[in-house]
This record gives structure tokens, C-alpha cells and sequence, in this order.
């Protein structure tokens, strides 16, 4: 009778493992461009300081576009930093939790993480598509179509939705969180 379930658990195991690796790729492109739209905010931020006090000709659209890159450097990010455990998080309660509490607490938190993401993806779409049906742009010195930034919501839900499941699947199952900074100690601890 052991036969089936550890056919299952392997199967499970694996099954997670792919889930990880799939996470983990677009967790990782996602967090590569974050990267570059932080570089190309710096460098836009640079530019501007230089051209407005030693040639007196400040470029007024920088910070509209500081403005949206911040918002797609965050949205982006935010599935790689939940993977490695570096959101927000109290840890005062967390630590002192016995191996079980440990565990369910994380995945109580996964699944509060994936409802959310849930709704990022549901209401971004939905004001995404209804900005582009008004054809709205946004305001300032640069008028770019506002569904554009607002599909950075549901864009960010999907990979934020991957990491809390796999997070979830991973504190059920007993297995430690990518790398986050507490592991989740198993039962036989």
C-alpha cells in the first residue's frame, strides 16, 4: 500500500519542481526588465538634473515617465520578491510558531497573496479594457494611452498569482520556500 503514495508523492514532487521552474523564469524576466526600467530611471533622472541646472533646459516630460516606470518596476517585481521571501512580513509571531503553525501560517499567507492577485488581475483588466474603449491618455507633458500602464496590473497579478501558488503548494507540501529568509521547519523537526 506505500507503492501508490510514494508514486503520488513523486509525481507531486515533480509536479512542484515544474511549477517552480516555470515561476521561477518568468519571476526572473519580469524582475530583469524591473532591473533595466530602474536603470532607465536613474539615467532619466540624471539627465534631467544635468540639462535643467548646466544648460538651464529641464526636460519636462522625465518625470511623467519616472512615473511609469516606477509603477511597472514594482508591479513586475513583486512575484520574485514574494518567491524569495522579501515582502513585508512580521516576523515576531512567525518565528515562535511550532513547525505546524510555521506552515500553515505561510500558507494562509500564499492564499491571502493569490486573492489579492486575483483581484489584481480581474480589476486591472477590467479598467484597463474600459480606459481603452474611452480612449483615455494619461495627463502631464506625456499623453500615452492609460490602458498601456493599467495592463501592468493584471500583468503583475498573473506572476504574483504563480508565486503565492507555488508558495502555497510548497507550505502545504512542507517544503522550505525558495529562499526566504526563515524556513518553513518540516513535522519531523
Amino acid at each position: 500500500m506505500g507503492e501508490p503514495n510514494a508514486g503520488g508523492a513523486a509525481r507531486e514532487g515533480a509536479a512542484l519542481r515544474l511549477l517552480g521552474r516555470v515561476v521561477s523564469a518568468l519571476a526572473g524576466a519580469a524582475m530583469a526588465l524591473a532591473a533595466a526600467g530602474l536603470l532607465l530611471s536613474l539615467a532619466l533622472i540624471g539627465w534631467a538634473v544635468v540639462m535643467r541646472y548646466a544648460f538651464n533646459a529641464a526636460p519636462v516630460w522625465v518625470d511623467d515617465a519616472v512615473g511609469f516606470l516606477l509603477v511597472a518596476i514594482v508591479m513586475l517585481a513583486a512575484a520574485d520578491t514574494l518567491r524569495r521571501g522579501e515582502h513585508i512580513a512580521v516576523d515576531l509571531l512567525f518565528t515562535h510558531l511550532a513547525a505546524r503553525g510555521r506552515r500553515w501560517a505561510a500558507a494562509w499567507a500564499a492564499l491571502a497573496t493569490a486573492v489579492i492577485a486575483l483581484v489584481l488581475v480581474w480589476n486591472g483588466w477590467g479598467s484597463a479594457m474600459f480606459a481603452k474603449t474611452l480612449g483615455m491618455v494619461t495627463e502631464g507633458a506625456l499623453e500615452w494611452p492609460s490602458w498601456w500602464l493599467m495592463l501592468l496590473l493584471p500583468v503583475g497579478g498573473v506572476l504574483l498569482f504563480l508565486a503565492a501558488l507555488e508558495a502555497l503548494w510548497r507550505a502545504l507540501a512542507g517544503t522550505a520556500p525558495v529562499a526566504a529568509p526563515h524556513a518553513l521547519p518540516t513535522d519531523a523537526e
